[in-house]
């Protein structure tokens, strides 16, 4: 009988109960685990032992067949002649058989022994060859330039695939600075289907970071011809088209992007417009008003809320006489994008430019949307305009409430000089100035730089359709 004591090494033994199972580290069965993968290598042991059972048993059953009817077998060869029993002469038989079947599969060996080798070592080399490349590009993305580098070697040695392999000898080159190396590997991808587009792609950047224009149009040229419903393409080309000025090509990769559905409706319509406001200007420079008025209204037809295609639409029509149209555009904007740039185009969209009928006109706009400092500002200029003091006051003070900037302060100290003459109060609106947060203007999003006036390209960083206007209001 078993019994609970030490072991040979100093260790507790514990009786073993039949049936208990030993839990394993995830909660199942030890024993039940091992039975269940005994189960499952005992299978084919099993099936090939009743096959050679089976084999056993007919030779059995052939040899007592063969007992049970005797005989004698007689070869007669030239001048000689051989006798057997039956049972020899099968015997003879099969060993030959086997000796024609064993000649048979040693032939086969030794004539697609070369090719199965052949097919052996090109099957591990492939192997070694994707191993170093899934190596190398995760090297890649974590920024180690040797081991990209050494993988990347490897994977050139192994696969003799030039399409898989370059693109991680160029993203090696990359990591480690080497701008020729680089680009060598960049160029040779070109004459690659499968990795033409990519490698167009990093050569457009590599000639954008060094200036060169007329490489990047190229390249992005090229690759909207290779895929023209991929929107990189597109943008790019926009991109570069509108640095260099040509608006209406940049307008036309956008309405080509757009047709394909490679850009969204809304996303490229935003784009054209800023760029249709840029040829707009550039038709008025050059003395084209019937082209600018076009233009224009074709960019505000896009994006009605973009200010400066609904103010530039608004000074063309009222430069045509179309002062009604004029406001029209203005009303339209102003209820989606209130801005002094409006505030101000209002003013000079009137036929009438009598500074007391400026001043009813303000107060049109502060009624068509109230609540926007910008509109109280417009309406205290005029009123400043036309030396209603008390009405400037009461606006400004609105303004105050609303987003208290530095103009509110200086227009306040000027009405009050107007009022009283230099004096404490003016003193006070000053000081409160000198305190209050700036004037907003514009700004581009992409390198921060502040700009009086709205471009479609930043002249700072030249990103196009960069510059925004933000949002001010009482903290």
């Amino acid at each position: 009988m078993a019994e609970t004591g030490r072991g040979a090494y100093g260790g507790r033994s514990r009786r073993r109960h039949p049936g208990r199972h030993v839990a394993g580290p995830h909660g199942g069965s030890r024993q039940g685990g091992c039975r269940e993968r005994g189960q499952g290598r005992g299978e084919p042991l099993m099936r090939k032992s009743l096959i050679f059972f089976l084999k056993i048993g007919i030779l059995v059953a052939a040899a007592v067949w063969l007992a049970q009817r005797p005989g004698r077998v007689t070869i007669e060869w030239l001048e000689h002649v051989v006798e057997m029993p039956v049972g020899i002469g099968a015997i003879l038989v099969l060993l030959a058989a086997w000796i024609a079947a064993s000649i048979a599969r040693l032939w086969r060996i030794l004539r697609n022994g070369p090719g199965a080798f052949g097919r052996s070592r090109n099957a591990r080399r492939r192997e070694g060859g994707f191993r170093a490349l899934a190596q190398g590009w995760v090297a890649a993305s974590a920024g180690d330039a040797d081991i990209a580098t050494k993988s990347a070697k490897a994977a050139e040695k192994l696969l003799r695939e030039p399409s898989l392999t370059l693109p991680l000898s160029a993203r090696a080159a990359e990591l480690r600075g080497d701008a020729v190396a680089s680009a060598s590997a960049y160029k040779a991808m070109l004459s690659k289907p499968a990795t033409e587009l990519a490698a167009r792609r990093a050569l457009l950047t590599q000639a954008m970071e060094r200036g060169d224009r007329p490489a990047a149009l190229d390249h992005a040229r090229r690759a909207l011809e290779l895929r023209p419903k991929a929107d990189w393409p597109a943008k790019a080309l926009a991109e570069l088209e509108a640095g260099g000025g040509n608006w209406l090509e940049a307008d036309a990769a956008l309405v080509k992007a757009q047709k394909v559905k490679a850009l969204p409706k809304d996303d490229a319509g935003h784009r054209r417009a800023a760029l249709l406001i840029e040829e707009a200007r550039k038709a008025m420079a050059t003395g084209r008003p019937d082209q600018a008025l076009q233009s224009a209204q074709a960019a505000f037809d896009l994006d009605p809320a973009r200010v400066p295609a609904a103010t530039l639409l608004a000074r063309l029509l009222a430069k045509a006489g179309k002062h009604a149209k004029a406001v029209k555009v203005l009303e339209q904007a102003w209820r989606q994008s209130p801005h002094p740039d409006l505030a101000k185009v209002w003013g000079e969209a009137s036929a009438d430019q009598n500074p007391l009928t400026l001043v009813k006109r303000y107060e049109a706009l502060v009624a068509l949307k109230p609540g926007q400092a910008d509109a109280h500002f417009a309406l205290a200029e005029a009123a400043i305009n036309a030396k209603l003091w008390g009405v400037a006051r009461s606006h400004l003070d609105k303004v105050r409430e609303l987003a208290p900037t530095t103009r509110a302060y200086r227009r306040l100290a000027d009405v009050a000089r107007a009022e009283k003459g230099e004096g404490p109060e003016v003193q006070a609106f000053l000081n409160q100035a000198m305190s209050a947060p700036a004037d907003p203007r514009w700004r581009c999003t992409s390198c921060g730089t502040s700009h009086s006036d709205w471009h479609a390209v930043c002249d700072e960083c030249g990103a196009v359709d960069a510059i925004t206007w933000p949002k001010v209001g009482k903290a």
